[in-house]
């Protein structure tokens, strides 16, 4: 639950937000003692910096410092600190109405614990929201639910689990779902079965549709692999040990996908889930093996571990059948890319410069940052194959991340733009706001993204083709 109360009579204590350069007139405004107080423990209101104020009654307010305030207006990562910063389970409002939505986002996502197995040691201190927060609490609940997703482990999120997670976010939004699995997914997505064969758990391709006949098509395609042992290619230990997290790119995208239908954006919607588990077993898929996908491309097998973009070939192909005025993918693809970018920069591939510089200015704007990387045809012959039209992986171990991405590109007809992010999905290490875990990287970007593109241009409509049917 979020850790918000909208009683506004409810008696709560202020919050003061002051950047360094507000802070002299700060403290003149303020009565003496508190005044007197912050100047002798120090505070200069650096980012992050929180001081609780004295007052006759005990405890009279706080003020968050915020630094020269050079981060973007949006952010949320400057509250972050709060719900766990200020004392337990008290009630606060803020002084600066303007600033609601950013703190309400910040405070929210700082509260966030993973607690499917163990409960909290210690309950947040609430925020009072007195004016319209709705759309970040939206995207609070929205990142929660891809963090649980990540966060859960494969033995409890398996591929149906995580085609149910759809469903379920269909059947409480209207949306039409349809879960494809069996033979008819055999058939309809042959490199999604190949990669799945060789669990126990067999996959699923999950499909959410919603929005109105009329409104521009957007198409989200995400890798739900629960778990990747790297196949026969199998991973190391260390390797592996992350590897839940391999539907990042999924969870991302179904978090998106519930932003959206929550604020009812102006676009038909398209939600392709490919849930599948990358196994060991006497039926798992072999190096050299040559597989069909979707599109009649035939695929030779370089390495079992590069399945994640066979995943996506399918969903690619479907998604483009259905004419999309914008097609986005995302996946937790290729340690190339935290090799060059780091674990907080996604990377961001796009055939269409319009929609990438609209993604990249959308994420600067909300805090939530990409960046672009080359599809350079020169790397392009790197696939080829001697017995199949291509090959999952290249012959030369440089470039891992643009060679993923063309890969994926040979699978989306030319005319269709196309943006695909190559992105972590975690954080190593406890921040403000973003606690070790998973995270939904790149979510708010895209969502603010679609906003200004639907904006600003009015795609075709196109009544959608339906799939093979095998519904739950």
């Amino acid at each position: 639950m979020l850790p918000v109360e909208t009683d506004p009579d409810a008696a709560s204590l202020p919050l003061h937000c002051v950047a360094a350069a507000e802070l002299p007139g700060f403290l003149q405004r303020r009565p003496p003692d508190q005044s007197a107080f912050l100047t002798a423990s120090g505070f200069a209101a650096k980012a992050g910096e929180l001081r609780l104020l004295p007052g006759d009654g005990g405890l009279a307010g706080a003020v968050l410092g915020l630094g020269a305030g050079t981060e973007a207006d949006e952010s949320p990562w400057p509250y972050g600190g709060l719900a766990f910063g200020l004392p337990e389970d008290s009630l606060w409002h803020l002084q600066d109405a303007g600033l609601q939505a950013a703190v309400a986002l910040g405070w929210c996502l700082g509260a966030y614990r993973f607690s499917r197995y163990r409960k909290s040691a210690r309950r947040p201190a609430r925020l009072q929201l007195k004016g319209e927060s709705q759309a970040a609490l939206a995207t609070a609940r929205a990142i929660w639910r891809v963090r649980d997703l990540i966060n859960t482990p494969a033995a409890d999120l398996g591929p149906e689990e995580l085609a149910e997670a759809v469903a379920g976010l269909g059947r409480a939004h209207g949306a039409e779902v349809e879960i494809i699995e069996g033979a008819a997914l055999a058939d309809g997505f042959p490199a999604i079965a190949a990669v799945g064969q060789g669990s126990y758990r067999p996959p699923r391709v999950a499909l959410l549709r919603w929005g109105r006949v009329g409104d521009p098509l957007v198409a989200l395609c995400g890798k739900g692999v629960v778990f990747d042992t790297g196949g026969l290619d199998l991973k190391s230990a260390e390797g592996m040990r992350r590897m839940k997290k391999d539907m990042g790119g999924a969870a991302t995208l179904i978090g998106l996908a519930e932003l959206i239908m929550t604020q009812g954006l102006p676009m038909r919607l398209l939600l392709a889930v490919g849930c599948v588990e990358n196994a060991i077993s006497d039926r798992a898929f072999h190096p050299s093996d040559v597989i069909r996908t979707r599109a009649g491309i035939t695929v030779e097998i370089g390495n079992t571990d590069a399945e994640g973009r066979l995943v996506l070939a399918d969903l690619l192909r479907y998604a483009s059948e259905q004419e999309p005025a914008w097609l986005i993918d995302a996946a937790t693809l290729t340690g190339t890319a935290r090799q060059a970018l780091g674990p907080d920069l996604p990377a961001l591939f796009a055939n269409d410069d319009r929609l990438a510089e609209t993604l990249l200015a959308a994420g600067l704007q909300v805090a939530d940052p990409l960046w672009r990387m080359p599809l350079h045809d020169g790397y392009a012959s790197w696939l080829d194959s001697s017995v199949a039209d291509i090959n999952n992986v290249a012959s030369r171990p440089m470039a891992g991340a643009v060679v993923a991405a063309l890969f994926l590109r040979k699978f989306v007809p030319e005319h269709i733009r196309w943006g695909h992010l190559d992105l972590y999905a975690w954080n190593d290490s406890a921040r403000p706001g973003r606690p070790e875990g998973g995270e939904a990287q790149a979510m708010r970007a895209l969502h603010a993204g679609l906003e200004k593109l639907l904006s600003s241009e009015k795609g075709p409509a196109v009544v959608s083709k339906p799939a093979p049917r095998h519904t739950k």
